[in-house]
């Protein structure tokens, strides 16, 4: 249990709060959500560097930095999609994208195969870290200075989330139909050996 496998537990300890703050409607919760948001993204790509500087990358990192990941970044839509703040199809999408590939994983697994994270696989997490962050920023910010501060802007911001939303959901799709591709080989042999 090294040091990028401890963090990677560690945010998954942090979605129980994470998800308890954005549950709750008290004053100051959705800025703690935004902060133990935005701690647990940063641990993610801090467990990412150590292991491959330090040369502690494992089975087990490989496997469940991914899995975490999916975990935390799918707690934060659902809870989302609950303060309507995006719309449930766009869940749908992704949710489903991330079953598909966590399937490909453990019939990959099965076979001694691992199948690690790709590039565009990165940057769909990424986009995806970036939109939750907005939209749990904003939710911050109308904490302490009330409703009437997205007045203004309202039109901007909800424009800035639509795109956000749109290059979120863009880059879902890709990787997904990019990675089932590539590993057609384990949808194809999928035989049970008896």
């Amino acid at each position: 249990m090294n040091l990028p496998n401890q963090l990677t537990l560690a945010r998954l300890v942090v979605t129980l709060p994470f998800v308890a703050a954005l549950s709750v409607d008290w004053r100051g919760t959705k800025t703690f959500a935004l902060c133990l948001f935005l701690l647990a993204s940063l641990t993610d790509y801090a467990d990412g560097i150590i292991a491959r500087r330090y040369n502690l990358v494992t089975v087990f990192g490989q496997l469940m930095d991914p899995l975490v990941d999916k975990v935390m970044t799918m707690s934060a839509f659902i809870c989302l999609v609950a303060l309507h703040d995006i719309p449930a199809w766009v869940v749908i999408v992704i949710v489903s994208r991330e079953f598909l590939v966590t399937g490909l994983r453990l019939i990959a697994a099965s076979r001694g195969r691992t199948l690690p994270a790709e590039k565009l696989g990165k940057h769909k997490t990424a986009w995806q870290i970036a939109t939750i962050l907005y939209f749990l920023a904003i939710r911050g910010i109308r904490e302490f200075a009330g409703p009437e501060w997205t007045t203004n802007g309202n039109h901007l911001l909800r424009l800035l989330g639509i795109a956000l939303l749109t290059i979120t959901v863009a880059l879902t799709l890709f990787s997904g139909i990019g990675y089932v591709t590539k590993n057609w080989d384990l949808l194809r042999n999928s035989r049970i050996d008896r």
